[in-house]
């Protein structure tokens, strides 16, 4: 009986081994590789961590908030978007989630997101009028548009962002156009980063939608301006973050919630990859530290990604299992 048991229990334990090491073996992965820092550098860590703690395959795919999402929910691809400001789009997203067409990972940004229009901190004390972004929509004398000065200048987000079309109906609720405005398309991350640098550069008035976590925030001090309306849900859900919306009311972001967004294909493949991408979540001082890393040294996303696996095991560790964590060490 004794051997029998034996017998049992060794070739339960072959059996699974064999069937964990035959999942890893299969676990392939496509993950969206977003064009802003912070998704970036996540991307990349998450490329290291699956490869080199859970024997993954993984595919980085370019990607932007809204052709990821459309993508993951008519193709099934990419598998992961680590870093999905959900806040423009929660109602599609809850529907998605709800037919199990994607399924909500990590809030990977454990204290939230912050969106709204800014201005740089020195102009702010210049004009301590400007309270709110209503007061300074009144003056478009003071924000000058580089192509045409006789206007007022708003840079816009980057097109295929969410923001993009939020920000596009909060000037037109505001009646920019009329109040002597021009809403300025930036192009891309980068672009959006520039307007921002060039005006600190020169000591310049600037107005426009920015976000945090970022490097550009810690190296620029800018302030906020609120919006001269509290934060209505049916408003932003219906209309505010809508592409068709004729009639926007003014409105305010709330709290940005920032979701890792995953395939069902993610749990029926590897239960511990998708435990692994439940559990990852970092907070704003983190983030925003390793971005101006990232920028004072020109590092690239994986350069980053690196350096903060390297100098933060006692964060890291606390996403992974155990034998992930130590074959990680071991690959850096």
């Amino acid at each position: 009986m004794k051997f029998l048991l034996a017998s049992t229990c060794l070739a339960a334990a072959l059996f699974g081994f064999s069937a964990t090491a035959s999942a890893q073996e299969n676990c392939e992965l496509s993950v969206s590789n977003m064009n802003w820092a912070s998704a970036e550098v996540l991307a990349a860590i998450d490329k290291i961590i699956l490869e080199e703690g859970y024997g993954c395959t993984v595919r980085l795919l370019p990607g932007d908030t809204m052709p990821t999402f459309a993508s993951m929910t008519e193709k099934q691809e990419p598998d992961v978007a680590p870093e999905m400001w959900v806040n423009q789009f929660r109602d599609q997203i809850d529907k998605a989630a709800e037919e199990g067409t994607v399924v909500f990972g990590a809030e990977v940004l454990s204290d939230g997101g912050e969106e709204g229009w800014w201005v740089p901190t020195y102009f702010a004390e210049a004009h301590p009028e400007i309270k709110t972004v209503g007061d300074a929509l009144e003056h478009p004398e003071l924000f000058p548009a580089n192509e045409d000065p006789s206007k007022g200048a708003v840079y816009n987000c980057p097109a295929g962002w969410g923001c993009q079309i939020t920000t596009a109906n909060l000037f037109k609720a505001y009646d920019g156009e009329e109040k002597g405005f021009t809403l300025i398309d930036t192009g891309s991350a980068a672009g959006l980063d520039g307007s921002i640098a060039k005006a600190y550069e020169n000591k310049e008035p600037w107005l426009g939608y920015y976000w945090a976590p970022t490097a550009i925030l810690g190296k620029y001090p800018m302030k906020k301006l609120p919006f001269d309306a509290e934060h209505d849900a049916k408003e932003w859900a219906e209309c505010t973050t809508q592409v068709d919306c004729a009639e926007p009311k003014i409105n305010a972001w709330t709290k940005s919630e920032v979701f890792t967004v995953l395939t069902p294909k993610v749990q029926e493949q590897s239960p511990e990859v998708a435990e692994y991408l439940n559990t990852r979540a970092w907070g704003n001082d983190t983030v925003n530290k390793l971005l101006a890393w990232k920028e004072e040294q020109q590092a690239t996303g994986e350069d980053t990604a690196y350096y903060f696996l390297e100098n933060n095991p006692e964060l890291w560790t606390g996403w992974v299992s155990e034998d992930a964590a130590e074959k990680i060490k071991s690959a850096l």
